[in-house]
């Protein structure tokens, strides 16, 4: 196996030499920087990261908690975490809560500073509860992609969720409808309260009637709440769904209806999902984007300059602002038409 007293004799250093350009924690010559370099790489030297953690009290590692990486959105943060990390010679510890709050609860437990330098939280599906046991922890904690309240006592680079729904509900407005529907999750407030603050500029109210929760975030989850939804109102022109993922489900149930979209129904979706885009057809789905790769970049970067810097965070709260994406999905109703 090789050492790092093999790469020092291979690049006319000392050891120490080796471990500070390893470690970046003592400046180095760039000239002798790269000769360490071009040793490792011509030995294959791997380093002993349990001896140099031991030593240096730094794991070189950042934990992510998120709730299932089976979507895009969860995915698309977990894969710009671990990017930003390696630039900065990080690696990624994943966990994930599969919503399920036991789970959540011990992987938060089993925590320390032995096993991670900084940790961030994506999501706030059934880890609200147990944030209590990072109060005293040793190191950074950043939360994104939180919808939720914002807690205080941590900072958070999340989505602006409130205007994501009233981008929704606004461009419905423009558009002259006024009987719609909306198909949600129970963790989905924001989204919901800014669609019909939408309306509500206007002197028009969504009623609770009008909301109705999907049982699961799936296509068979927008099937069933959207005929809930036509059962509840035979008039609406439109709906919105708070998650895209329900959006297939909605155009069966339309379809089984006798309702065409966009001529008979428009639909609005939320998150821009690539996959459900690419595999839902025609018509080509409305939806509210967000910027899940640059809240992710946001909040890794902001964990790492705490790391290389003070070691604290400060506690602020990031909001990005989503962006509204026409496709055929939506148009007016029939009534504006005439």
């Amino acid at each position: 196996m090789v050492t790092m007293q093999d790469v020092a004799e291979r690049a006319g250093v000392t050891k120490q030499t080796v471990s500070n350009v390893i470690s970046g924690r003592v400046a180095v010559r760039p000239a002798t920087a790269a000769r360490v370099r071009a040793a490792i790489d011509e030995l294959g030297y791997t380093p002993n990261l349990v001896a140099r953690s031991l030593a240096t009290g730094s794991t070189k590692t950042v934990g992510l908690f998120v709730p299932t990486v089976g979507g895009a959105f969860y995915s698309e943060v977990v894969e710009t975490a671990e990017d930003v990390l390696e630039e900065h010679g990080y690696h990624l510890l994943l966990c994930t809560t599969r919503l399920d709050g036991e789970r959540a609860r011990r992987h938060l437990a089993g925590l320390t500073s032995r096993s991670v330098d900084a940790l961030l939280v994506a999501g706030d599906r059934d880890l609200i509860d147990h944030l209590p046991l990072l109060a005293d922890a040793r190191f950074p904690v950043a939360l994104c992609a939180w919808e939720t309240d914002a807690p205080v006592d941590f900072p958070v680079v999340t989505i602006d969720y409130e205007h994501a729904g009233f981008l929704a509900g606004r461009h419905l407005r423009e558009l002259g409808h006024e009987r719609v529907a909306v198909l949600t999750s129970p963790d989905h407030a924001p989204r919901v309260a800014g669609f019909r603050r939408a309306f509500a500029a206007d002197g028009l109210t969504v009623p609770d009637s009008a909301v109705h929760i999907a049982a699961e975030p799936s296509a068979a989850g927008g099937y069933a709440a959207a005929n809930e939804a036509f059962a509840a109102d035979p008039a609406l022109t439109a709906i919105f769904a708070t998650h895209d993922i329900l959006s297939p489900g909605v155009l069966e149930a339309a379809r089984a209806a006798g309702r065409s979209v966009p001529d008979d129904l428009s639909l609005v979706g939320h998150d821009d999902d690539p996959e459900v885009r690419s595999g839902l057809g025609r018509p080509a789905l409305t939806s509210v984007a967000v910027p899940t790769r640059d809240m992710a970049r946001q909040a890794v970067e902001l964990l790492l300059r705490a790391l290389t810097k003070s070691g604290t965070v400060v506690n602020s709260l990031q909001l990005l602002r989503p962006e509204l994406i026409v496709r055929d999905s939506t148009c007016p109703p029939r009534s504006a038409r005439a």
